[in-house]
Order: structure tokens, then C-alpha cells, then sequence
């Protein structure tokens, strides 16, 4: 299992938005493929890993979700949001975002890309994900995330557009 510890952590930290998530994300998949290596009946291990990894980060964010809930306060005084108390439901706050390191990052264009993709609805952010940074087969991924390859290949093609429709809007760049 090793060898796909990179494609591990890559999956889990585009899908989280959080390093430090994403390396006890990991951590957990890990130890439930170990857990679970006696039922393990063979094929692709690397599916077999990713597809707990991504099990780890629903988890993961349905654990999230419930502790924001019960951490929101009690009455009508709104933590963050506008005046009528309504938060973004959809906003992810970054831990480093007000760091020196951080602003130069943000400023390359590997940074502007990774925005980008971390900006993508989570269906088509895992589909491109799993495809062009850990290079598996449609296959591979129609198993991992338990949906037809027609709605793989439809998923990484859509998420393919969305992305570059984003970097020309970002980038200032004319379409051709």
C-alpha cells in the first residue's frame, strides 16, 4: 500500500482543503485497509485504497458538519455571515490564509490552479483529481466512486471545462 501513499494524500487534501485534515485522513485510511486487508479479494489496490480514502473524507466532512452544528451559537447572534444571521454555507475557512508564505503562493500560477480545482463542485474535483494527478483508468475510477463509466468520463469532461472556463476567467485571458 505504500507505493499509492502519494495518491492517497493527494485525493484526501483537494477533497478536504486542509493539509492537516488530510494527513489524518489518511492516517484512518491506512489503518482501516489494514484492518480490512483479510477481505481484500484482489484486483487494483490502488482503487481498492482510494475508495477508502474517499469513504475517510465523507466521513471526515459529515463528522465536520456536525461539529459546526453543535459549535453554532445559541440565540440569534451571528458568529460570521450578514446581518440577518445566515452564514455561507459553502465557504471553507484557511487556517493560513494571512501568512506572508501564503499570499506569495497565491500570487504563482500553480497556486491560482490549485485554487481552481479546489473551487469545482466535490463530484467533478474528485473525478479530475483521481484522473490527471493519479493517472487511473476510467475503470478505476467508475470503481472508486461507485458510478457508471459513462458518468466518469461525462464527469471529467464537464470538470475539464469548468476548469478552464475558470483559469481564462481568473487569468484575464481572451478565448480563442
Amino acid at each position: 500500500m505504500l507505493p499509492h501513499l502519494d495518491a492517497a494524500y493527494n485525493l484526501a487534501r483537494f477533497m478536504t482543503r486542509d493539509a492537516d485534515a488530510a494527513d489524518d485522513i489518511v492516517q484512518d485510511a491506512f489503518l482501516r485497509a489494514h484492518r480490512a486487508f483479510a477481505g481484500f479479494r484482489g484486483g487494483d489496490a490502488r482503487a481498492w485504497l482510494l475508495a477508502i480514502v474517499r469513504n475517510c473524507v465523507r466521513s471526515w466532512a459529515s463528522e465536520r458538519s456536525r461539529t459546526r452544528a453543535l459549535c453554532e451559537p445559541l440565540g440569534g447572534s451571528p458568529a460570521r455571515g450578514d446581518a440577518d444571521g445566515e452564514r455561507e454555507e459553502n465557504e471553507a475557512w484557511d487556517p493560513d490564509q494571512d501568512t506572508p508564505e501564503t499570499a506569495v503562493l497565491r500570487d504563482s500560477e500553480a497556486s491560482l490552479v490549485r485554487r481552481l480545482i479546489e473551487a469545482l463542485p466535490e463530484a467533478f474535483r474528485e473525478v479530475l483529481i483521481l484522473r490527471e494527478f493519479d493517472d487511473l483508468s476510467y475503470k478505476q475510477i467508475a470503481d472508486i466512486t461507485a458510478t457508471p463509466i459513462g458518468t466518469v468520463m461525462s464527469r471529467l469532461a464537464r470538470a475539464r471545462q469548468m476548469l478552464g472556463e475558470a483559469w481564462h476567467g481568473r487569468s484575464g485571458e481572451a478565448r480563442p
